[in-house]
């Protein structure tokens, strides 16, 4: 498997991310300017929930930007133990330990990436080939890591 493609694939699907809550907070900006009237309170009650709306955009950006943070700091250098970075296949699938974002695709295997905080990785956190950890009374066992 090679690391460093998925780890390019993620560093890309963290900056379209991050361009995207760029891009929704400048438009929600811009609405939020255009919603001016004589309305009174209407008018402060759409202001009110526009600003909300970027409060929470901001706040998915922050994340992502933490994401891309930690992500900076991996490097694809090989792995014998499960930790950051880590590239691990259990007998019930494929997953990159870095940030949480969903599935990816690199070689025609599907990865799951997840975060050093899921509590999957708290379960296999520090073992190594071969070795088994139970997740919901589901137990899986390390077949390889890189």
């Amino acid at each position: 498997m090679n690391k460093r493609e998925i780890l390019d694939i993620i560093k890309t699907k963290i900056s379209e991310k991050i361009q995207n809550f760029e891009n929704l907070i400048a438009e929600t900006r811009a609405s939020s300017n255009d919603t001016k009237s004589s309305m009174g309170d209407k008018y402060e009650t759409g202001r009110e929930m526009l600003q909300q709306e970027i409060n929470n955009l901001q706040r998915q950006l922050n994340e992502t930007l933490n994401q891309q943070s930690i992500i900076q700091k991996i490097n694809a250098e090989p792995s014998s133990k499960v930790q950051n970075g880590a590239l691990v296949k259990t007998n019930k699938g494929l997953f990159y330990i870095a940030a949480s974002l969903g599935e990816i695709v690199s070689e025609g295997q599907k990865i799951m990436t997840v975060s050093v905080e899921s509590p999957l990785v708290k379960a296999m956190f520090g073992k190594e080939i071969e070795e088994t950890f139970t997740i919901n009374d589901i137990h899986q066992t390390i077949e390889n890591i890189w």
